[in-house]
C-alpha cells in the first residue's frame, strides 16, 4: 500500500533483518511463538484475494516483480471453475427457495 510518500508507513521500508529482529523481540515479549514476519503479508494477500482482487493487483500490492511469483504462492486461494460452479448452484437454490416461499406467502394472503 502506498501513502503520500509512496509507502503505508512514513519513510522507507525497514531492512528485512531489522524487521525480523524487532518482530521476533516483540513476539517473544508477548509470549507468542510460531509466527514470522511473512505472516501479516500472507494475511494481507489472502484478504485481498478473498475480496476479489486479481493477480496483478495482489502482485503490485506485495511488490512482486512478476505475477508468476504471486501465483506460485497464492494460486490455491483464487476460486477455480469448480468453486464458481458450487457458488452458482448455491445461489440458484437460494433464489429458487425465496421465489417458492414468496409465492406461498402471496397465495396465503
Amino acid at each position: 500500500m502506498h501513502g503520500d510518500d509512496e509507502w503505508l508507513m512514513p519513510g522507507r521500508p525497514p531492512n528485512p533483518d531489522s524487521l525480523r529482529y524487532h518482530l521476533n523481540k516483540t513476539l517473544e515479549r508477548a509470549g507468542i511463538t510460531g509466527h514470522t514476519p511473512h505472516d501479516p503479508r500472507h494475511y494481507y494477500a489472502s484478504g485481498l484475494i478473498t475480496n476479489g482482487a486479481d493477480v496483478v493487483t495482489v502482485q503490485r500490492a506485495l511488490g512482486h516483480a512478476n505475477a508468476a511469483t504471486t501465483l506460485s504462492t497464492y494460486s490455491h486461494l483464487w476460486a477455480d471453475a469448480e468453486d464458481r460452479t458450487r457458488a452458482a448452484a448455491g445461489n440458484l437454490m437460494r433464489s429458487s427457495r425465496r421465489f417458492a416461499d414468496s409465492s406461498r406467502t402471496d397465495r396465503a394472503n
